[in-house]
Order: C-alpha cells, then sequence, then structure tokens
C-alpha cells in the first residue's frame, strides 16, 4: 500500500485504483458504535402522505416534524383518557 502525504493524494490515487487490489494490506479497524434514536418505518395511505405533504410545506417543517409532532399530541390525549372496563 501506498503512503500518502495528504488526504487528496489518497483520494487521487483510489479514483485510478480499485482498493479491492489492496483489501488485504488494509489495517483491521476497531470502533464502537452508540446508537442514540431508532427510526421505524410506518406504511401510510396515498392519500393520507399527499395530504400530510402538502401541510407541512404550507405550515414550512418538515413532513417528519408534523408527523411527529401530531402523533405525540394524540399519544398525550389518549393516555389522559381513563379506560373503564367492564361497561
Amino acid at each position: 500500500m501506498p503512503k500518502f502525504n495528504s488526504l487528496d493524494e489518497l483520494v487521487e490515487f483510489f479514483e485510478t485504483h480499485d482498493l479491492g487490489e489492496y483489501w488485504e494490506h488494509m489495517p483491521e479497524a476497531q470502533f464502537d458504535i452508540e446508537i442514540q434514536r431508532r427510526t421505524h418505518v410506518f406504511a401510510l395511505d396515498e392519500d393520507l402522505v399527499e395530504k400530510l405533504a402538502a401541510i407541512a410545506r404550507a405550515k414550512r417543517v418538515p413532513s417528519k416534524t408534523l408527523i411527529n409532532e401530531w402523533l405525540r399530541e394524540k399519544v398525550v390525549e389518549q393516555t389522559r383518557v381513563v379506560p373503564q372496563h367492564g361497561l
């Protein structure tokens, strides 16, 4: 593996060379990854997505932000309701 004096030299080298040719000579890298937040994916009806996106654009916020805000409000509302069992 050649020695490089700068990141630019390294980039220039691998623009014309295949990293696979040097894979066995690469040092092993060890690192820890701490995941702070998980993302969950939910399926939404297409017409609902279009309406949500239009509202988000009008409010000038990302759709993700609007959806999370509205869901959070609904969850708070629902957790205040005390379920009455056996009626």
